[in-house]
């Protein structure tokens, strides 16, 4: 086992982003619950603690607290806002609300480089996001930074090895963040930068194995980037004990069915089965506009859809797989059983009815998109399958504005048909993060030679991004544009006009939902 860092989850949403920075400098880290004791971490070999942030307060009722004794253990700790007001409580400091709190960038001014600092310039852009601050640092402490409402925006105790930063490194925001991370990291905790992809699907191999054991697993397969990586690494792993379903709900794009069955079946010779419910989920879809209420419906279908399938397996399935990565998580449940606000619901994460009896297994639920990638790479998956753009769990459904018809549902594929034919020719398919078209329950007149028309309105949404935590509008070359919309206008019948959504990730979301 590698050295690891062990970082303590206080209800954050950038917790699985800090371990993402630690894997980022080749480091191996645990996320453990904030109240793990400090006997399993002496036990587990850690050679050095991050205290993550957190929403709440610490002299909250209900605020997480740590073992005191992770203080006692003899490695360096890093306390992240949260975390570095949990080591002033806890240390002899003091914490208070503070009168004007800092969200969002500001500047930080290094007076003392120390080991944390090491290398970086004396003012740097910062992202902040706390009420509360430290107004007395603990003994032992020293001011290391100050920001334009902290005068203890970095501290450090330096015979201890205890930091701490007011402010938040992991993220892309704040400037040389990784790299205070790194100096935290091989500078302090004398940590071995020797973890890579290879070690970590090693590790998940492992992990897989002890806990399927010569059970059977079935997982659902979309032909996304998710399912498929996360079908590859279960195969690796157990071989002919995976059974993977693909599902065609209905809601698919133009050709999918076949590209999948034709890729998984005959390709990858993966036990797959195909089952059709298509007509099954149009008519549960039938008249419901409203895009949360869509979703349930889909998971919970899909769950029956599951669970039938389940009965036709011979030595039945006691495992469901699933390609659920990070952001799925972090927008569907809380952390660390401190609330947090629901963005959406994902019908592949959470619960399942206890009558199906199977144990989830979720391979990538710490990774986001682009690690994803690099394990499929590492799997020896095609290009295709490893850059594909990703979609929707629930399909087209979401991306259908209002009821769902099969008319709309046509119209819509036709004309996404077209976006990625463009995409893919102009080689901009590769670039963006996402491109897609969403069917809008809007009709406009339009002109075609001498006939007046009255059909509907197609928006596109192309978007750049690393991790779909934020996201940007992609600023593609007119010409390419006005192509794309003079032939879905041309040759998608029932659409008179194609907008383009300009909107960047926050406040909107990627899809439109």
């Amino acid at each position: 086992m590698p050295q690891t860092i062990a970082v303590l989850d206080f209800g954050s949403q950038l917790t699985q982003v800090i371990a993402r920075r630690i894997r980022e400098c080749q480091v191996y880290s645990r996320i453990y619950h904030f109240s793990t004791p400090a006997a399993q971490l002496r036990a587990d070999g850690i050679v050095g603690i991050i205290l993550s942030g957190g929403p709440q307060s610490v002299y909250a009722k209900t605020a997480p607290h740590p073992d005191p004794e992770i203080f006692k253990l003899g490695v360096p700790i890093l306390g992240i806002c949260f975390g570095v007001q949990l080591m002033g409580h806890f240390l002899g400091g003091k914490v208070a609300l503070s009168k004007a709190r800092e969200y969002g960038l500001g500047q930080l001014t290094i007076k003392k480089p120390g080991k944390l600092f090491a290398g970086l310039p004396r003012t740097l852009r910062i992202w902040n996001s706390h009420g509360d601050k430290l107004t007395e640092l603990p003994p032992g402490f020293v001011a290391t930074a100050v920001s334009d409402n902290s005068p203890f925006s970095g501290i450090e105790d330096k015979k201890r090895g205890f930091y701490g930063i007011q402010f938040h490194p992991e993220v892309f925001h704040t400037e040389r963040g990784v790299d205070m991370i790194r100096n935290f990291l091989v500078g302090i905790c004398g940590a071995a930068q020797d973890w890579t992809t290879k070690d970590f699907i090693a590790h998940s191999v492992a992990d897989i194995r002890s806990k399927v054991g010569k059970g059977r697993v079935l997982l659902g397969l979309s032909g996304g980037v998710d399912s498929s990586v996360a079908a590859a690494l279960l195969h690796k792993a157990i071989g002919k004990q995976l059974t993977c379903v693909f599902v065609d709900n209905g809601l698919l794009r133009k050709g999918e069915r076949d590209y999948v069955e034709a890729l998984y079946k005959r390709n990858f010779k993966i036990d797959l089965r195909v089952v059709d419910a298509s007509a099954l989920f149009l008519r549960r879809l039938k008249g419901i506009s409203e895009p949360e209420q869509k979703r349930k419906i889909i998971g919970r279908t899909f769950v029956e859809v599951f669970e039938k399938t389940l009965k036709s397996i011979e030595g039945r399935a006691e495992f469901l797989g699933q390609g659920t990565l990070y952001p799925d998580v972090i927008e569907s449940v809380s952390i660390a059983g401190n609330p947090a606000s629901l963005i959406k619901t994902h019908h592949n994460v959470g619960g399942l009815p206890e009558r199906m009896k199977l144990k989830l297994i979720e391979p990538l639920r710490e990774l986001f998109k682009d690690e994803v990638r690099q394990v499929g790479a590492a799997l020896g998956l095609p290009k295709e399958v490893v850059w594909r753009q990703p979609f929707p769990g629930p399909g087209l459904g979401v991306r259908v504005m209002g009821d769902i018809t099969p008319d709309k549902l046509e119209i819509l594929r036709n004309a996404d048909a077209v976006l990625q034919d463009e995409m893919m020719a102009s080689g901009y398919y590769w670039k963006v993060w996402q491109s897609f078209a969403v069917f809008l329950p809007v009709k406009t007149v339009g002109v075609f030679g001498d006939e007046r028309t009255y059909d509907y309105v197609i928006a596109l949404r192309i978007v750049e991004s690393v991790d779909a935590m934020t996201a940007d509008w992609a600023k593609l070359p007119h010409d390419l544009l006005g192509k794309i919309s003079s032939r879905i206008t041309n040759e998608v019948r029932g659409v008179s006009r194609v907008v383009l959504d300009i909107s960047s990730k926050p406040p909107a979301t990627i899809e439109w939902e």
